[in-house]
């Protein structure tokens, strides 16, 4: 692994990447390096610092949000074509131009939380080609504004190197972005890959690979395919979040979460705001055998798509973990919509032996704030009997707990559950699927079995 230097010292060096460096929020701390190692002579056209915002505004045009993934994007367009239009008959023949943005907010005297920003590069691989882009997000965890600052300097300087150098295998750039710190400084949360570059690249598996590399414990994208940072989706918004897994989606599984959503919007107090639908997968419930499949992965993922569902990857075994991952984005009402069996699991008090206050800990880490589950019953043979929040009695003593959940409000029955779903397993629905026995199809969305159909999923005969 080279240093920090040393990656400066090869881009100044070589003579043909040749751009500008735009920062705005936490100093000039990426183009810092490059004026601090020998040679930035042949690496840097301009540097910039846009820090007052109508200065910013003049620049790249007015935003609502100052840190945020519009103005980066901004800024790479601007400053890109900029250097190319200003250079391109004197160095064009010779030079890969390339422009690199940042746009942060760190600690300050009246800033406490995190620090968080956009990074992003914009970069010729040829001379006079078409341009490829990479954008991050980035959380900086450090207690001071310097060592925030620092953090960010060395993150910038992986990403160009990256772009520049390991552009041919993108999961090389996301590993290395985090060279020479560790998660304890900085979680990178979201990375998006562009251009031709990058065309063989899927954005969804490189998500998966924040979350299994330890870079990050969630990662998010939309049902059309497009990776966003939670706070762009979940920003003053509710939340209803089923866990699963999803292989494959049934008609039970998703009338859990649609239940629970049309239960929540009811709810007065909600004010009719509309709630994000969120559907939770854990490396958990991917792995299997010797560790995750990516293609099974992509698998689920499109058969959520083809239901338009937004889909989170999280490395969350227990839930006050995911609720707090949640409360970075959003203080309204949380709803995690799951079955019976899922309850039952989640009441056995030896999951909590690790915590000081056990089970009472995790229920207090959980429920301290407007968070609710909403409880689907269960049946485990079709005519057989159900059993719902009303009928189940937890053993004691922890009995003494959910009673008092309950009484709160906290755990709420989903009331207009479907009886004929009840049984259906998901376990059973991918043995009939590789089985050939076409009686799945009944038991699986439409949508969700075209898609299983038309791609052959899942060991549907003739994949």
């Amino acid at each position: 692994m080279l240093s920090t230097h040393e990656k400066v010292r090869r881009i100044n060096l070589d003579q043909r990447p040749y751009g500008t460096f735009a920062e705005i929020g936490a100093g000039q701390e990426v183009a810092r390096w490059f004026f601090r190692v020998d040679g930035a002579a042949g690496t840097v056209a301009k540097s910039i610092s846009a820090y007052d915002m109508a200065v910013s505004d003049a620049f790249y045009g007015q935003t609502h949000r100052y840190v945020s993934r519009e103005r980066l994007e901004a800024m790479l367009a601007a400053e890109f074509d900029l250097v190319c239009d200003r250079l391109r008959t004197q160095r064009g023949g010779s030079c890969t131009f390339f422009a690199f943005a940042d746009t942060v907010a760190t600690r300050s005297y009246s800033r406490h939380d995190d620090g968080h920003g956009w990074l992003g590069v914009r970069f010729e691989t040829a001379p006079g080609g078409p341009p490829s882009e990479i954008i991050v997000h980035v959380i900086l965890k450090d207690r001071d504004r310097v060592h925030e600052q620092e953090a960010l300097g060395i993150v910038g300087v992986n990403l160009l190197f990256g772009a520049l150098y390991h552009h041919d295998d993108a999961p090389v750039v996301l590993i290395g972005l985090l060279d020479h710190l560790g998660r304890e400084r900085v979680e990178i949360d979201m990375i998006k890959c562009t251009g031709p570059a990058f065309g063989a690249v899927d954005n969804r598996l490189l998500s998966l690979l924040l979350v299994q590399h330890h870079l990050t414990d969630a990662a998010m994208f939309t049902a059309a395919g497009e990776v966003v940072q939670p706070g762009e989706v979940l920003y003053k918004k509710p939340v209803v979040l089923e866990r699963g897994r999803f292989r494959p989606i049934t008609r039970l599984s998703l009338d859990i979460v649609e239940k629970a959503d049309a239960q929540m919007r009811a709810d007065p107090a909600l004010a009719d705001q509309a709630p994000v639908t969120l559907m939770e997968m854990t490396l958990r419930g991917l792995a299997a055998g010797k560790g995750i499949d990516h293609a099974d992965f992509l698998a689920r993922v499109d058969l959520l798509a083809a239901l338009g569902k937004t889909v989170l990857v999280s490395d969350y075994r227990r839930f006050f973990r995911l609720a707090e991952y949640l409360r970075r984005a959003t203080q309204q009402r949380i709803a995690i919509a799951l079955g019976m069996p899922s309850l039952i699991e989640f009441a056995d008090p030896d999951l909590y032996a690790d915590l000081d206050g056990g089970i009472v800990e995790a229920m207090g880490r959980l429920f301290g704030r407007d968070l609710r589950f909403y409880v689907y019953p269960t049946r485990e043979t079709s005519g057989g009997p159900i059993t719902s929040l009303d009928t189940w009695s937890p053993p004691p003593p922890t009995s003494h707990l959910f009673a008092y959940l309950r009484a709160r409000d906290l755990l709420v029955p989903i009331e207009r559950y479907e009886e004929d779903y009840l049984h259906i397993s998901p376990h059973e629905v991918a043995a009939r699927i590789a089985a050939g026995d076409r009686t799945w199809e009944s038991l699986v969305p439409p949508p969700a079995a075209a898609t299983i159909r038309d791609r052959k999923l899942f060991g549907w005969p003739g994949s």
